[in-house]
């Protein structure tokens, strides 16, 4: 049963060449910069995160995902910079990307701007053979190699925020590049673009409670769409619990923790709703974020002082 769970991963993989390739997060409230160029610099300070997600755990060689994304603005806060690190790992199969973004904002009310992004950067595919098993005779050297390919990653994104609420749209990988890791391969496999729809709202229950909505919809042809819904009930802006469902494939619970406006640890739980849910006990995905800013470094200030 494993070998079918093995090849079932494994098929998944190849049919992403053509369809949805994004690592998916279930904490992309989060995290915007994973899934939007134009949030770079969208704060008055930098911003650090890491997701770190472990899938269809009981499974063989499942997938997981390591990100990190590290963003701030400039000077004068019309513009911000960032980055988005990541290795996507299933199977025998390997994908490092790394990105730079670029954001300019515009005020276009008294507290809410309007951000527009670009992004540049690579991606280096790989699979290793040595964790092939070819049902059929074929050729050897795909069992002791390990092809790699690197390609141009661009994207684009548009964000509108304020305190309260936030919508954003972007399009990674808009350069379909071509990826062939085998020179006999049949060469149709290439980046796909993707289209990518979010947002939240913040409603305030009272002085300690806030309640926050949120949406992501993600297209990639010839997929379907694929959307996750869900929300967080927030205290003091210090502790929240949320749950959302991801459709046709998991509910999702998660908890977080911010310790003194600068240090937040998120962790969240998928409860797989397909057939996998027979040989997998769910999806584990924690989350580790810090700020850069002279409040947070007060804080610390503050802290040697009194220890």
């Amino acid at each position: 049963m494993k070998n079918i769970l093995y090849i079932t991963v494994i098929v998944l993989l190849v049919n992403s060449l053509r369809a949805q390739q994004l690592p998916q997060y279930t904490q992309y409230m989060l995290n915007d910069l994973a899934i939007n160029p134009a949030v770079a610099g969208k704060d008055n300070f930098a911003d650090m995160r890491s997701n770190n997600r472990y899938q269809w755990i009981g499974i063989t060689d499942a997938p997981r995902t390591y990100m990190l994304t590290l963003h701030s603005p400039l000077k004068n806060r019309h513009m911000g910079l960032g980055t988005h690190i990541y290795t996507d790992i299933v199977g025998p199969t390997r994908r490092v990307g790394i990105n730079l973004a670029y954001a300019y904002h515009i005020k276009v009310a008294e507290k809410t701007r309007v951000s527009l992004g670009l992004s540049a950067g690579i991606q280096q595919w790989g699979i290793d053979g040595h964790k092939l098993h070819l049902h059929d005779a074929g050729d050897d050297n795909l069992l002791v190699q390990y092809q790699t390919k690197i390609v141009p990653d661009f994207g684009a994104g548009l964000y509108v925020h304020n305190e309260t609420w936030h919508i954003g749209f972007s399009a990674p990988q808009l350069y379909q590049s071509p990826i062939k890791l085998y020179p006999s391969g049949d060469g149709k496999g290439t980046l796909v673009t993707h289209f990518l729809l979010n947002g939240a709202y913040k409603f305030n229950i009272n002085d300690d409670f806030k309640v926050e909505p949120s949406f992501l919809a993600k297209y990639a042809n010839p997929a379907p769409v694929k959307i996750d819904i869900g929300a967080r009930v927030i205290y003091q802006e210090q502790i929240w619990l949320g749950a959302g469902y991801r459709h046709k494939d998991a509910f999702t619970a998660l908890i977080g923790f911010m310790y003194k406006n600068y240090l937040m640890i998120g962790y969240s739980y998928d409860f797989t709703t397909t057939n996998l849910k027979r040989y997998s006990t769910g999806t584990h995905e924690l989350m580790l974020g810090l700020r850069f800013s002279k409040q947070q470094s007060k804080h610390w200030t503050d802290d040697t002082v009194a220890n």
